[in-house]
């Protein structure tokens, strides 16, 4: 998915009020960003980092710049917009470009199930037990290759995985699609020691028949792409 104006540089004064970032341009002008991450962005919102900013010109919107990009400067990126991957993801189901779910012809968005829960996508087919999948943006790493959720205690979302487990257990198939924005990881853990109730509901979720699905991406300034598959799991020693 291509970013819809060219981003341009910058580098980050501080994130303040989870939805706020000052910032430099590279001709030293100081700006405010739209910073579209609601969680804790450990790691990813440090002083002096360089980041990658969309521009607007919409009239409707206060701040004239969204925060999209972390430039590792390694020729790694993490995406930090927590809206991107639900785009991207649908692109993906509609192109049928997700093996493990390409026999699907019709995505829904955003289909009320569980009583008081939406999920993210209802697939369906001929033939085949709807699948309602649920879409994870992962962003944090505390250790080379390794991608971790959740980046803060998420009670959101071991609920969303108590109602997926209900899924499972009607006979649908129930996916939770962690995709990694950061191009430098291989495999995907639960954080457990950031919010052990939700790595316990992934767990209880497994052994419903939940399944997971964890998916990394390309990124440039100019686009973030759906990559191969990742390893859930911490890689063998």
């Amino acid at each position: 998915m291509r970013f819809q104006t060219e981003l341009v540089p910058a580098r980050l004064i501080r994130r303040y009020k989870r939805f706020l970032a000052d910032c430099t341009l590279e001709d030293g002008r100081e700006v405010v960003a739209h910073c579209a991450n609601p969680g804790s962005m450990m790691g990813l919102a440090l002083e002096g980092s360089k980041i990658w900013l969309e521009p607007n010109d919409d009239p409707k919107k206060k701040l004239k710049y969204g925060w999209r990009l972390v430039d590792h400067e390694n020729g790694h990126f993490t995406g930090v917009d927590t809206a991107l991957p639900n785009r991207a993801v649908r692109a993906a189901l509609e192109a049928r470009q997700i093996d493990l779910l390409a026999a699907y012809d019709q995505v829904r968005a955003e289909v009320k199930y569980a009583e008081t829960s939406r999920i993210d996508f209802l697939l369906s087919a001929d033939g085949q037990p709807d699948a309602y999948v649920e879409v994870k943006s992962v962003t944090l790493s505390r250790q080379p290759g390794l991608a971790e959720f959740p980046d803060s205690v998420t009670a959101r979302g071991a609920k969303h995985l108590g109602a997926l487990a209900q899924m499972a257990q009607a006979g649908h198939r129930a996916v939770l699609l962690y995709l990694v924005q950061r191009t430098d990881c291989t495999h995907v853990v639960m954080a457990r020691d950031i919010d052990p109730a939700y790595a316990d509901a992934h767990d209880a979720a497994t052994a419903a028949g939940v399944e997971t699905l964890c998916l990394g991406t390309t990124i440039t300034p100019q686009e973030i792409r759906i990559a191969a598959p990742l390893a859930l799991g911490r890689p063998a020693r």
